[in-house]
């Protein structure tokens, strides 16, 4: 959830690492620190808030040198204050680290070291107890004295480490939470994702589970966790460096709204072949592969749930498999039925998402076949599946999802179409009538977006409400959730989704004159039962946003505004039907003053459980 960047060089590295920190903003984070040697120690500056609060505090010209390693982060253990703040060093800092994750016997670390050996701790959190850790086992030679380290650690890291008996080294340690290594000319960086790297260089290393590296300013050297040294090709990350730019938008997340209508089309016409097939990358799925499936299982968190919640219904019906979805926290603690007839989707826009890769990881280990679909490339959850397929989103650098989501939701169509085709559940009529609908999409999102100002003027007259719920059915109950997390993630309203069949079974108690209703009508099977629940809402007093396909005229009747999306096949409007509830989940934040790219309490990527 946290931010780490280290560089080691000829050059002035305080700068580089503080910029690499901003890149790594949309993690989020309350503080963040710095730290470089300095002779016989390590000098540490730290501060609350801001990145230009830490900016200011480190402004002297003395303080710098050609390395160092920097940390925004969020508090898990004690609150957000600079004695809290990353980097942290040993008692009299020789050593300083900085660290993502959790270090679940630290209590039990901390008490012996105080007991034992009479160290003084300064902070509440667990990372410190690793710099101490390494401050005790070391004698000259910091790679031993981190491989010492982290025999005593249990839980999940990423560590970087500096000590000012050898300030030409950095090293770094990983185990589920990740780490990625920047190599460029008389200088190497480490960083815990891409962005903070690409002004720099866009050669990289993905660091392994278990794996340690070693920097200095003309080697990178990878040991696995027997001690053994790793080779490892050097991947070249196609993503540019202002693609993590604002552009002329005033947020990340309005920009990246705006770019769905390029993604969905990158993310769809680069998997067709000429004739129209469809290519999943370098996945080999044979006939006899799909038959010998008989249970699907997608698994999932958050924004990647959603998208799942569609791609249950579209490949159930495109393959005439039964298919599962859970949250991967829930998911791993359940008694599942998993097998080497089993085919596991696992979904999620970083990659690292820690629940989503246990699952993944006690998936395959009972012998299913894992297909991720995630937008990192060379991510944990690619790194560790057997097919990976890949949304063509880009750099997502707001913290709420947008173009993750409808890319995947493309990547389930995608998915469906060629399972059913290939297993022949999918008759050509089908597909081609599904394929040239998703064709339409790009210029039908555009469309929506040109419709801006209407979702403005709706979020200025509704933004007040404390009080909103989405309801749906059918794939609109999936869109629902989605829509529901996009207003409650960035304006902190409290928002609510239910399919609309239960509305009767308890919801429609909370339902009065102080409720704003967002109701979904876009599935063409269900719109009658829909506007029925609708009816119903009215009847107590609620104000109702309906969302219809266009010539749907009736749900005026019953709604105090209405929003139209271009016609499609019910099995495609999830894709259109968001894009209204992602314009106005940002206008309404925009209206209630929130940090709309950095909400509170959130993160990008959720590398702890």
């Amino acid at each position: 959830m946290c931010g780490i960047v280290g560089y080691i060089g000829t050059d002035h590295a305080k700068e580089k690492v503080i910029d690499g920190l901003r890149r790594l903003e949309y993690r989020g984070y309350d503080s963040a620190g710095i730290a470089i040697p300095d002779g016989r120690k390590i000098r540490i500056v730290k501060a609350v808030g801001e990145l230009k609060n830490l900016e200011a505090k480190a402004s002297d010209p003395t303080f710098d040198a050609p390395v160092a390693i920097g940390h925004t982060r969020w508090a898990t253990h004690g609150k957000p204050t600079e004695l809290n703040a990353h980097p942290h060093g040993n008692m009299d800092n020789s050593i300083a680290i900085v660290h993502n994750g959790i270090i679940e016997n630290y209590q039990e670390l901390r008490e012996w070291l105080t007991v034992e050996y009479g160290v003084k701790f300064k902070s509440e959190t667990d990372s410190e107890v690793i710099a101490h850790l390494i401050g005790l086992y070391y004698d000259g030679d910091l790679l031993s004295a981190v491989n010492k380290a982290v025999a005593d650690m249990r839980g999940a890291y990423a560590v970087a480490a500096m000590a000012a008996r050898e300030p030409d080294k950095i090293v770094a340690v990983r185990k589920d939470t990740p780490l990625v290594v920047g190599h460029g000319s008389g200088f190497n960086m480490i960083a815990s994702d891409v962005p903070a790297l690409l002004k720099y260089t866009r050669d990289v290393y993905f660091i392994e589970n278990n794996e340690t590296v070693v920097l200095t300013k003309d080697s990178v050297v990878i040991f696995d966790e027997k001690g053994n040294e790793v080779e490892r090709d050097i991947q070249a990350v196609e993503w540019k460096a202002d693609a993590a730019d604002k552009a002329d938008y005033d947020h990340f997340m309005l920009k990246e709204i705006h770019e769905q209508p390029r993604v969905i089309q990158d993310t769809l016409f680069n998997r067709l072949n000429p004739d129209d097939s469809i290519k999943l990358d370098d996945i080999s799925m044979t006939k006899e592969d799909i038959d010998n499936f008989n249970k699907i299982y997608i698994i999932a968190c958050g924004t990647a749930y959603h998208a799942g919640l569609v791609g249950k219904m579209v490949i159930e019906k495109m393959t005439k498999i039964p298919v599962e979805i859970d949250v991967a926290s829930e998911f791993r603690y359940r008694e599942t039925f998993i097998d080497d007839r089993t085919l596991f989707i696992a979904i999620s826009q970083s990659g690292e998402t820690l629940d989503t890769l246990a699952a993944l990881r006690d998936a395959k280990e009972r012998g299913a076949r894992i297909l991720s679909v995630v937008n990192a490339v060379g991510s944990s959850i690619a790194r560790e599946s057997h097919d990976v397929f890949y949304t063509l989103a880009g750099p997502e650098v707001a913290v709420a999802s947008t173009k993750a989501y409808t890319t995947q939701l493309i990547c389930m169509y995608l998915i469906g179409l060629y399972m059913g085709s290939t297993k022949g559940t999918v008759g050509r009529e089908y597909y081609e009538f599904i394929l040239n609908e998703l064709k339409e999409l790009p210029d039908k999102v555009g469309r929506i977006l040109l419709s801006e100002e209407k979702y403005k003027k709706l979020a200025e007259r509704y933004h007040f409400n404390d009080h909103v719920f989405f309801i749906g059915r059918g794939l609109d109950s999936g869109v629902s959730y989605e829509g529901s997390l996009k207003l409650k993630e960035i304006s902190y309203i409290h928002s609510f989704a239910i399919a609309a069949g239960e509305l009767k079974h308890g919801t429609i108690a909370l339902m009065d004159a102080d409720s704003l209703v967002i109701a979904l009508a876009t599935q063409d099977r269900l719109y009658e039962k829909m506007v029925s629940n609708i009816v119903e809402i009215q009847a107590r007093g609620a104000h109702i946003i309906g969302v219809a396909k266009e010539g749907r005229t009736e749900i005026e009747k019953t709604s105090d505004e209405v929003i139209y999306i271009p016609n499609c096949a019910d099995e495609v409007a999830p894709v259109l039907a968001v894009i209204p509830l992602q314009i106005f989940a940002y206008y309404v934040a925009l209206e209630r003053g929130c940090n709309i790219d950095k909400p509170k309490n959130l993160a990008k990527s959720v590398t702890v459980e």
